[in-house]
């Protein structure tokens, strides 16, 4: 007999910091904000959808983010509020299912092929999450709904803010077929760029290439990218997941050789590498540094520390620390990453006070 298909929900809070900023703070409605750095080095973590009208996004240096809207207010970000806000979140989730896998502080997937009040539709559970987010919170939510994670994933951005897109069996390739793949959760924008230099624009163009085209230029990851063409994902929902790194890093269009632009380049990547932190709640103890060069060697290098870093000045430093040590490089780096890794899942007062590195 076959097996029926899985319920999976994708929930995505919309414009999470932005919103919570601006129902705290009623005279941030309907203003283009960001919240994050508006200094050299700051960095947008997130925008509201009035400033996203302008280009301004996520992950975006605060500067460029200025200069394409004038009128952007900046607020600094309340990583204690947005925490207690995902845990009423969270809370909401586990009326309906605990396996949950949270992948930060404002999306999550559930698993509600089972669940605690027995609702047959999936549909019905994500509209009545909503709900209750809204009521309990002030705030909205989007919502995909699928009978896997990959598609789910994708819906749950079809009709944000505050929508929600279904998805049923018989639907997701066609779903699929449409989607740019640039979009196609586990295509990153390189991969995306190589896929269009070979012609590959949409879902329907991916599904045409066989297995043998796609490990020849694509290797280990094609078969991901072949049954993803086909709306096919058998991963699990994992319950409450728990990270063991978090990470953030950047190829270049040409080789970085000169000191001051390498360092201007882990410095950015410190800022957004410490927006995700804080976004994840994931404290590490080693930060290591991560080197492609020209030739696609790569290097890694790291530092550990008696207790989870927790400030992003001591984050930078070490980053650039690392990266000194290695200089000159022996040729061009393509690619520049920092990580924190041995990630601190316990009560961090102690080591902390220890090190004196809280915020």
């Amino acid at each position: 007999m076959e097996t029926p298909p899985r319920k999976i929900i994708h929930i995505d809070m919309d414009a999470f910091y932005a919103s919570v900023e601006q129902r705290d703070d009623p005279s941030l409605r309907g203003k283009a904000l960001a919240v994050g750095g508006g200094g050299p080095r700051g960095v947008v973590a997130t925008a509201s959808y009035e400033a996203r009208k302008y280009g301004v996004r996520s992950a975006m240096p605060g500067a460029r983010a200025r200069r394409l809207c004038p009128d952007l207010l900046f607020v600094r970000p309340r990583f204690e509020v947005y925490r207690a806000v995902s845990a009423q979140v969270r809370e909401i989730f586990s009326r309906f299912t605990d396996i949950i896998q949270p992948l930060s502080l404002d999306e999550a997937y559930l698993d509600v092929t089972r669940n605690k009040p027995d609702i047959p539709s999936a549909t019905r559970i994500a509209e009545e999450i909503r709900r209750l987010i809204r009521e309990e919170t002030g705030l909205t939510a989007s919502a995909g709904v699928s009978y896997n994670k990959l598609i789910a994933k994708l819906a749950s951005d079809q009709n944000k803010p505050d929508g929600i897109c279904v998805v049923r069996p018989e639907e997701g390739a066609a779903f699929i077929a449409k989607m740019p793949v640039r979009r196609i959760h586990g295509v990153g924008p390189v991969t995306a760029k190589r896929m269009q230099a070979l012609g590959i624009e949409t879902g329907a163009d991916l599904r045409a290439r066989d297995l043998a085209f796609l490990q020849h230029h694509f290797g280990s990851a094609a078969l991901f990218y072949y049954r993803a063409s086909r709306g096919e994902d058998d991963r699990p929902v994992h319950e409450r997941q728990e990270r063991k790194s978090v990470s953030v890093e950047d190829t270049f269009f040409d080789d970085l050789t000169a000191e001051d632009a390498l360092i201007t380049e882990i410095d950015r990547i410190a800022e957004n590498l410490w927006s995700r932190i804080e976004k994840s709640g994931a404290y590490g103890r080693t930060v290591v540094l991560k080197v492609k060069f020209a030739d696609f060697r790569i290097i890694t290098r790291s530092k550990s520390f008696g207790g989870p870093v927790r400030s992003p000045d001591i984050l930078a430093e070490t980053g650039r620390a690392l990266l000194r040590a290695q200089l000159p490089l022996r040729m061009g780096a393509r690619l520049l990453g920092l990580g924190v890794h041995n990630l601190d899942h316990e009560e961090p007062e102690e080591a902390s006070g220890q090190l004196n590195l809280s915020l």
